[in-house]
């Protein structure tokens, strides 16, 4: 096993991306978003855009997943679709590069995404939203299958607020998938039922680092409160 596989066993991956647009979307939010993590213990960190990428690995000591969001016409994958995507990840210094894996309709085959990064002798992560997905990926030889996109695709659609897909984390690891749990992790909780499940590590975005989503799970727990309780 190589020693980055090792360090990331049973570890915390923190995702560092900000909503678009939202108070907190600039590089040294980011960055100390990164440096935080890595001050609370995390073992890796997961971040968008080949600027940021450059930025967080100038500062902080922690491995990182990187990653780039497109909007695309003709697809509905986004994250890391091209294969220049995957240059300007290595050239900033992603130790990990996640692409979508899914098998819809795509720009770039994912074994030649696979290739690329095999090219810049980097680990490559699968972002995947079905046990289809994860297992086309691991035979392909990604370092890493995630349940990143469970629940972006059409058929995987839930509710914002539905838990963890359990099932597929425990279908990929029963097929020797190198399993990241992410997507709709809230709480400790969840995030050690998900290596309990079989994931190896676990990612956690939005209940660390975005406090719009955060404050709007409060803001909802409480309203429903006052409303049952009747609160002036």
């Amino acid at each position: 096993m190589s020693p980055l596989l090792k360090d990331l066993r049973g570890g915390l991956i923190v995702s560092c991306q900000p909503l678009a647009g939202s108070p907190m979307d600039h590089d040294e939010i980011v960055v100390a978003m990164a440096l935080a993590a890595q001050a609370g213990g995390a073992h890796a960190l997961r971040i968008e855009g080949a600027q940021r990428v450059q930025k967080v690995v100038s500062r902080v000591k922690l491995p990182v997943v990187g990653i780039i969001k497109r909007e695309l016409s003709g697809s509905d994958v986004r994250i890391t679709p091209g294969m220049d995507d995957v240059d300007a990840l290595c050239d900033a210094g992603a130790a990990v590069i996640a692409v979508d894996a899914t098998q819809r309709r795509r720009p770039v085959p994912v074994q030649d995404l696979l290739d690329r990064i095999r090219y810049h002798r980097r680990r490559a992560m699968a972002d995947c939203s079905t046990n289809i997905d994860g297992l086309a990926a691991h035979r392909l030889g990604f370092d890493f299958v995630g349940s990143t996109l469970s629940g972006y695709t059409a058929e995987t659609l839930c509710a914002d607020d539905a838990p963890p897909d359990w099932p597929l984390i425990r279908q990929l690891s029963k097929q020797g998938c190198w399993v990241v749990a992410e997507g709709r992790i809230r709480t400790p909780e969840q995030a050690a039922q998900a290596l309990r499940e079989g994931a190896q590590a676990v990612t956690v975005g939005s209940a660390i680092t975005r406090i719009e989503h955060i404050t709007d799970w409060f803001v909802k727990a409480v309203r429903t409160a006052s409303n049952a309780h009747g609160c002036p």
